[in-house]
This record gives structure tokens, C-alpha cells and sequence, in this order.
């Protein structure tokens, strides 16, 4: 019997922290479509349940269009069941209204609820955390060992920091207790690591890379479970429509901004970057205080290769004082005055020396 897991799609996301208006919508669109594609990949490849392990939406004010195409995906695939573990995101409002919950929809609550597949070989059980059950919830746990037990938790495991006030899992307390494989949600990368000598947990990341905090690849995990034999295969599906990449350029030394050009062109192609991709290049290295360095342009020159580009600015100056130290122009009696300045500190004193020298030479301050 064949399992997706997943976690994070973050359904209804503004994504507006990066794109422009239009593009946070195609975006916000394509986020909402990889869900569908999901469930197509399901019918597919023979895939009979889909492991929701939280944070399907991003905020309480779901759309109405993504409310009804979710809806629509479930409703018209009875023959897989989509279980739906809430995260710290999620709101009941998703079927508020409903005179019925889809029969293949299986939800879970604050206390553990147990579901069963393939003649009750299979158990997929589940509890919503929070500060009111999560002191309980470890000792409430109970699995019969002869079968194959999924467990479902959304929350951040105890060796992290949690966020957006997940609540903490405590990995050590559930160890020994029967579990075969811990469905994790909440961390957006994908992470998977023994638990005890008979339990795996995984996180299998969130389906789409939504900011440059979530480079790499993203999508779901596919388990392949013998209820016979109870062992079982695991692979992550990369999935994403979209993939995002921080590409850093190393500029030391370049003294114009094509040789910067260059550099960047140089380090996407070993990236790898498709068209499609989001890419932001952040620019570091030591540069000398009179190079000729325009952001504005690199961004220009590379904005239309990929769907979305930014550029991050992290060089620092260099300015060799002796260079200045005889010289009787006004760049020199400049730079010597700042340099001499002891209430500047070394950063602030570059980069005054460097917006003088272009206004003295007559340029446009970058």
C-alpha cells in the first residue's frame, strides 16, 4: 500500500515578501496547483492515502477558491483517503458550512485518533498538539506492536527552536512505544532520521519553496508499505514547480561592474538555475574603494533569464591609504581628511571615501 506524506503547503500564502503584486498572485496560484498536481501524481502511481501532517493553509482567511478546489480534489477522489492532522496555522474554518465532511476526509482532534488500512494491518493515528495536551499526549499513546503504526504530529522536534508557536515534540518520550514511522510536519526542509531501532521520523518538508529561507529542493515523500511483511520503502519526491537558489558571487578585486557581470554569469551556470527558477545573488568579496560597481545594472542584466531575480549587495571596501597619501588633487586631500577623522569608524569612513570620490568625480552615487 502506497502513502504520501506531506506537510507545510501553506495553501493561501500572500507572497508578497519577495513579488510584486501580479507575480504574488500567479504564485499564490501555482502553490494552490501543486496541490492538485499532488493528488494526480497519486491516482497515477496507485497511491491510496495522503498524510496531511499540518499547515495546509497559511492563514484563516482561506479563499474561496482555494477552499473549493481542495475540496474538489478530495470530494473527487473518493478512492484515496486524505488524512488532515492540523498545524499552528490552520483554522477550523476550512468546512465551516459543510452539511458533511467528505467520507474520505479522516481528521483528527485533541486527543490521539486511530484510523486503519489494508484489513487493520495498517494504523495511521494522530493528535493536534497544544499546551493543553501536549504534557499527556506521550504517556496516552498506545500501539499494538503487531501492526504497522504511522503516527502523525505537527510540531517542532525538541532539539530545535520552535517557531510560530508550534508546539515542541518531545522525540525522546516517544521512542519504544511501537511506532514505525513518525509524520512530522512544521519543518520546512526535508529531514529524516532513526527514532529507535524499529521507528524512522520524517519531515518531508514544505511542497513549495516560499522564500529564500527555503532554497533547494522541495515535495513530498512516498511510503511503500508491506502490511504482510510490515517493512516498507521510503522515497522523497521532488515536486516543486518552482525551485529557489541564493547564489553567492564572489567579486574580490573586480574593478568594474562587467567583470562583476562575469563572475555572476559564471557562478549561475554552475548553479544550475533554470528559467523558472527564483534566484537571488548576493554579491561579496573586498572591492577597492574606486571600483566601479552598479547593482542596479547587474540586476537589470540578469532579471529576464528567470522568473525572479534580487540582488544583495554584501561587499566591503578596501582603500589603500598610501595610495592617497602624496596625492595633491582634491580626491587626495579627501580621502586624507576622512581617514584622519577619529570619530568614524573603519566601515562608515570606506564608504563616505567612496560616495565622495564618485561625486567628485562627477558620477551618479550608487
Amino acid at each position: 500500500m502506497k502513502f504520501i506524506h506531506c506537510a507545510d503547503l501553506h495553501l493561501d500564502s500572500k507572497m508578497n515578501s519577495n513579488l510584486e503584486k501580479e507575480k504574488a498572485k500567479e504564485r499564490k496560484s501555482e502553490i494552490l496547483h501543486t496541490f492538485e498536481r499532488m493528488v494526480e501524481y497519486a491516482v497515477s502511481n496507485d497511491v491510496q492515502a495522503i498524510l496531511i501532517a499540518g499547515d495546509m493553509f497559511d492563514t484563516k482567511s482561506i479563499s474561496a477558491t482555494t477552499r473549493n478546489t481542495v475540496l474538489h480534489s478530495i470530494e473527487t477522489h473518493s478512492d484515496i483517503h486524505f488524512y488532515y492532522l492540523r498545524g499552528n496555522h490552520d483554522q477550523d474554518n476550512f468546512l465551516s458550512g459543510l452539511e458533511s465532511i467528505p467520507a474520505n476526509l479522516r481528521m483528527f482532534d485533541s486527543a490521539w485518533r486511530t484510523y486503519e488500512e489494508a484489513d487493520g494491518e495498517i494504523t495511521v493515528s494522530g493528535m493536534e498538539l497544544s499546551a493543553e495536551n501536549s504534557g499527556s499526549a506521550y504517556v496516552s499513546l498506545v500501539l499494538d506492536a503487531n501492526k504497522f503504526n504511522i503516527v502523525m504530529l505537527h510540531g517542532q522536534e525538541s532539539e530545535g527552536i520552535s517557531r510560530d508557536k508550534a508546539e515542541v515534540i518531545h522525540l525522546k518520550a516517544l521512542r519504544n512505544k511501537g511506532i514505525d514511522y513518525l509524520a512530522l510536519g512544521h519543518v520546512h526542509a526535508y529531514k529524516k532520521e532513526q527514532l529507535d531501532p524499529r521507528a524512522t521520523y520524517c519531515y518531508p518538508g514544505c511542497l513549495e519553496g516560499r522564500g529564500f529561507d527555503e532554497c533547494g529542493e522541495h515535495g513530498f515523500v512516498v511510503l511503500e508499505i508491506d502490511p504482510a511483511t510490515k517493512k516498507y520503502t521510503h522515497e522523497f519526491v521532488p515536486f516543486a514547480y518552482r525551485r529557489l537558489y541564493t547564489v553567492e558571487v564572489d567579486v574580490t578585486d573586480c574593478c568594474t561592474t562587467s567583470q562583476m557581470v562575469e563572475r555572476t554569469e559564471n557562478a549561475l551556470e554552475a548553479t544550475g538555475c533554470e528559467a523558472t527558477s527564483m534566484v537571488k545573488i548576493v554579491l561579496n568579496g573586498m572591492l577597492d574603494v574606486e571600483c566601479e560597481k552598479d547593482p542596479a545594472y547587474i540586476l537589470t542584466r540578469f532579471q529576464d533569464s528567470y522568473y525572479y531575480v534580487k540582488i544583495y549587495d554584501e561587499t566591503t571596501l578596501k582603500v589603500n591609504e598610501e595610495d592617497y597619501m602624496l596625492d595633491v588633487s582634491l580626491k587626495g586631500e579627501f580621502v586624507r581628511q576622512v581617514m584622519a577623522d577619529d570619530s568614524l569608524n573603519d566601515e562608515d569612513k570606506k564608504v563616505i571615501i567612496r560616495y565622495g570620490l564618485q561625486v567628485i568625480a562627477g558620477e551618479e552615487v550608487q
